[in-house]
């Protein structure tokens, strides 16, 4: 092989080498210089420092992040950080917003603490940077942001001085029931509980017994009773907190007082429910029910022991169906339709029927609704009075066949003077039956009608008058001529409670007589 062949081939390839080594040697110092970073700020920078477009932030330092976390309001970053700025610098947004004129703006404050912070915006690029500056307190505090401390501080304040002013009850216990803290509401009960003279010691003292909030469950109602016999009411929260647990005492004292009269208000019903002659029963917004008075068991023969498992309003319905204590339908199908209609009409408060049953007894039941979606049906029986009224619709029609029976034509008037009957009789004389509308027909309208059809005559009037009357009155007659020739015999009967009976009859023997007024039969008191 040539030799400078061989060696022409070797200066190749230790070329080849070098290039290849460059190119590495580049690449990797071009992927250390140009490394991305999270932020445009380097990781020295510890201060708060904040960068906006507007409103907008484009980047912030960790310290500032922990600022925007530590703000109590909410919304966007540059709205958090307004609000978390404007107790130290009342004027911040108006001077952020005029930072476009002055191009840089500083600001100095001083906390609560005697504290200065200094805060410089500027206007660069159109971005503005805003930075908080605590120089005083760096020193004091090395590895931890002075502004982010501050927050901090600020909401422990706060939240120690909301506790501490807190209506509530709060302690802490170990497991074994000691106490170990209390904020202050705790402490003046605890106070108020101790005998004369004596002050608080430690370890304080436990104002509920352990078992209940050892339970740990919400809603434990307890009682502290305090020397001048006066009884405050708790209701008990246990959290559970490591080795021990956290207890919150809210207080209960209006709830008590409030189930205390519901409960009363409750035994008030269900005495007076318990003397009403009708049946009640109150169904919830499930339609289970929930009260009944022992006026239902009577009129409908349920047992005690059906009604006390709160059956639905279906199931009691069936059960009365089966007992005959319903009108008996057609049909099942038609049943449950009618039970339908009767939930639906007793929702809406228009549900009223008469239940006529098969034995012979008549129910008047109502459905009401009640608030929350509740129902209440009452159930009353009106045998009785149905049988009144029937008794005396019988009496009227008796009466009414009596006077239809007699020739002499009837009229007869209440105390009021207003009609209240006349007979065939009356109907045929006078040619019109004021039976039809007896409401719109007393003495007077009636008067008016016999002048028009009779000869003028002063009776009209007297019958008007005697009609009328309130207290003794006899009974007189007269005479009167109607237009067609026709002599009538009129006759004035007071009747009992004030009413009138007012009689006439065709006279035949006077055909030819000049009608007059008989004043010598006429007698009142």
């Amino acid at each position: 092989m040539d030799f400078n062949l061989v060696f022409g081939l070797g200066l190749g390839v230790a070329a080849i080498c070098a290039s290849l080594g460059g190119l590495f040697l580049l690449a990797a110092l071009q992927g250390t210089a140009f490394r991305p970073n999270s932020s445009i700020f380097q990781e020295r920078h510890n201060g708060a420092m904040f960068i906006f477009d507007a409103d907008v932030l484009i980047d912030c330092t960790p310290s500032a992040r922990a600022v925007l976390a530590a703000s109590p309001a909410q919304g966007a970053p540059f709205e958090k950080l307004i609000a978390h700025l404007s107790p130290l610098f009342p004027d911040i947004e108006q001077h952020l917003a005029n930072l476009s004129q002055s191009g840089t703006v500083s600001l100095a404050a001083e906390d609560r603490d005697d504290q200065p912070i200094l805060l410089v915006a500027e206007l660069r690029g159109g971005l503005t940077r805003i930075s908080l500056i605590d120089s005083e307190n760096s020193s004091k505090m090395p590895g931890l942001d002075p502004l982010v401390h501050r927050a901090m501080t600020d909401e422990l304040t706060f939240l120690r001085s909301m506790l501490a002013q807190a209506p509530l009850l709060a302690w802490r216990e170990r497991e074994d029931g000691e106490v170990v803290w209390a904020n202050s509401a705790y402490l003046m009960k605890a106070a108020d509980l101790l005998p004369s003279g004596q002050d608080l010691t430690w370890p304080l003292p436990r104002l509920f017994d352990r078992t209940a909030s050892n339970q740990g469950a919400v809603g434990q109602r307890q009682k502290l009773r305090f020397a001048d016999d006066l009884v405050s009411w708790f209701d008990l929260v246990s959290v559970p907190d490591g080795a021990g647990r956290r207890v919150y005492a809210i207080p209960a004292d209006t709830a008590v007082q409030a189930e205390t009269t519901l409960r009363d208000f409750m035994q008030t019903l269900t005495k007076t429910f318990a003397h009403l002659p009708i049946g009640l029963a109150i169904f919830d917004s499930q339609r289970q029910l929930q009260l009944f008075n022992p006026a239902l068991l009577d009129l409908t023969g349920l047992p005690p022991d059906f009604l006390s498992l709160r059956p639905s309003l279906l199931s009691v319905l069936d059960a009365l169906r089966d007992r005959k204590m319903v009108p008996e339908p057609k049909d099942y199908h038609g049943w449950r339709r009618q039970i339908t209609d009767l939930e639906r009409a007793a929702s809406s408060g228009v549900y009223e029927e008469t239940w006529n049953l098969p034995g012979g007894q008549t129910y008047r039941v109502i459905g009401r609704p009640h608030p929350n979606g509740a129902l209440a049906l009452m159930i009353e029986d009106i045998s009785g009075e149905i049988t009144r009224t029937r008794r005396y619709r019988a009496d009227l029609e008796l009466g009414q066949s009596v006077i239809d029976s007699m020739d002499e034509a009837v009229a007869v008037f209440s105390e009021t003077g207003a009609l209240v009957m006349t007979n065939i009789a009356y109907s045929k004389l006078w040619l019109h039956d004021p039976s039809i509308n007896l409401s719109g027909d007393g003495i007077k309208s009636l008067a008016n009608y016999w002048r028009t059809v009779a000869a003028p005559n002063p009776i009209w009037a007297e019958a008007e008058e005697f009609v009328c009357t309130i207290g003794d009155r006899e009974t007189w007659a007269g005479e009167a001529r109607l237009l067609d020739g026709r002599l009538i015999n009129c006759r004035f009967l007071p009747l009992a409670g004030g009413a009138t009976l007012v009689g006439f009859r065709i006279d035949t023997a006077k055909e030819g007589a000049t009608p007059r007024v008989q004043g010598s039969q006429r007698r009142r008191a």
